[in-house]
């Protein structure tokens, strides 16, 4: 009994060490994302407000052909391939044609009756794909994906030692464990804002983190190369890995080029060659009742002869379906249904459905939007704790005691993290090292730091 009651002092301790090197390094991160994620939780609203000027438009006369659009989507971007046709939602909706040049993809919206293009716009430039790249990449490609992954993985390791220091132990009532404080003083005022907040967002919080891996690097590239080794690279892969459509090699197959829009990368191809005229007339004609949702973008075949590509882009994974239609005749080749896709690719595709709040509708978007306010609000009072405590000239890190003793439970929870998230893995490891060989030995860093001294031999 009296060895527990030693030890318990020293692990709480270095339980709020591990949190407050992690929360330091992930607050900037998380305002980051959680801001930008907000705003692209409500993207279907967003696009459909920037729209605004190509739908309800004056349709005097019948439609013009598929191939005339086309025609016209290629004519504004000179020396463009036709990428993809996505089918109008409404009958007075400009129709929307991708297409693209030197590995630039633009959106060109054509009036359906009079074929007149009323803008085009480089895809990558459009204000969701911004949002999009700001928040998985931080504007900075593969680099800024493993920096955002990083910071989802310490976010964890924040979370979960945050519920372990707010884990009541001789709290009478609930007053400062699940409801703030408010006339205790700016101290218990601010512990408490950071505490309960901290309760009531973690398990909103966590779902987020896990839902967004599939998109990350190095995350998204593992859980690729476990599905070759496993052999349930069954495809189609639909979600990006790093800001880029995976390639056949990750299980995306003939399917890796419908991932959305942005991400066409080597799909183009002459229409001359590849497009007869009334095949794509005779895909639409087949497309319309099949009942995918929308948006449905319908891409060219890849081969002369081959098959054209019908696929549903909704924001709602499980909703999604793909299609073959042979042009020459508008027969369908075959079809794909969401439950027709490994189950480890179902639940990834629930995962991101939820993560883009999708999955259910305008609650899912509210919960996500509340989840990223409220994570705010933890990052922001968790700094101000630490500026009011921190002593002058110090980072002001929780005083280090001996070190305590980690059972073999507690280690192979941290090593099975590892494995499950490799980033977490190789970046405790640095810092482990870091410290060791590096920082303990420099007294001035040692002292701000907050750092044990080294033993002596």
């Amino acid at each position: 009994m009296t060895d527990t009651l030693v030890r318990k002092p020293t692990f709480y301790n270095s339980v709020w060490r591990w949190h407050f090197y992690a929360g330091l390094f992930c607050i900037p991160f998380v305002i980051w994302l959680a801001l930008t994620g907000a705003i692209y939780l409500w993207r279907p609203q967003i696009e459909a407000w920037l729209d605004r000027p190509y739908t309800h438009l004056a349709l005097n006369g019948a439609a013009a052909t598929p191939d005339a659009q086309v025609a016209a989507a290629l004519e504004a971007v000179p020396g463009s391939s036709f990428a993809k046709y996505e089918l109008p939602q409404a009958f007075d909706s400009a129709v929307q044609i991708l297409v693209q040049k030197d590995g630039e993809a633009s959106r060109v919206y054509v009036h359906p009756a009079t074929a007149e293009v009323l803008n085009v716009a480089v895809e990558e430039s459009r204000p969701l794909r911004l949002v999009f790249h700001l928040h998985g990449e931080l504007l900075a490609g593969p680099v800024g994906s493993y920096l955002v992954e990083i910071a989802a993985c310490w976010a964890i390791v924040m979370i979960v030692t945050g519920l372990y220091l707010w884990w009541p132990r001789s709290a009478k009532g609930v007053a400062g464990v699940l409801y703030p404080r408010l006339r205790s003083g700016s101290r218990i005022f601010w512990r408490d804002i950071h505490a309960t907040t901290g309760i009531w967002v973690s398990f909103f919080a966590l779902i987020l983190i896990l839902t967004g891996l599939p998109w990350a690097k190095a995350w998204g590239s593992y859980l690729g190369e476990i599905r070759q080794i496993t052999g349930t690279a069954s495809g189609p892969i639909d979600w990006t890995i790093g800001g880029k459509a995976p390639d056949a090699g990750d299980g995306g197959g003939e399917h890796a080029g419908h991932m959305g829009m942005g991400h066409m990368a080597g799909m183009a191809m002459p229409v001359a060659e590849m497009m007869r005229p009334g095949d794509l007339m005779r895909v639409i004609t087949a497309a319309v009742p099949a009942g995918l949702a929308p948006p449905v973008q319908i891409s060219p075949p890849k081969k002369v002869g081959g098959a054209w590509s019908v696929s549903s882009n909704a924001a709602d994974r499980p909703l999604r379906g793909d299609m073959k239609v042979d042009g020459a005749t508008g027969r369908v080749i075959s079809r794909t249904d969401f439950e027709q896709r490994h189950w480890i690719d179902q639940m990834v595709g629930y995962g991101v459905a939820v993560h883009e709040g999708a999955l259910f509708g305008l609650l899912n978007q509210i919960i996500g939007t509340l989840t990223a306010l409220f994570l705010v609000m933890l990052a922001v009072s968790g700094m101000v704790m630490w500026w009011r405590r921190r002593p002058t000239g110090l980072l002001g890190a929780p005083i280090p005691l001996s070190r305590p003793r980690f059972g073999l439970g507690l280690i192979a929870i941290i090593v099975a993290l590892g494995i499950y998230l490799p980033m977490f893995g190789a970046t405790l490891l640095l810092v482990l090292a870091t410290e060791k060989l590096l920082l303990v030995r420099v007294p001035g860093t040692r002292r701000w730091l907050g750092l044990r001294a080294p033993a002596v031999a």
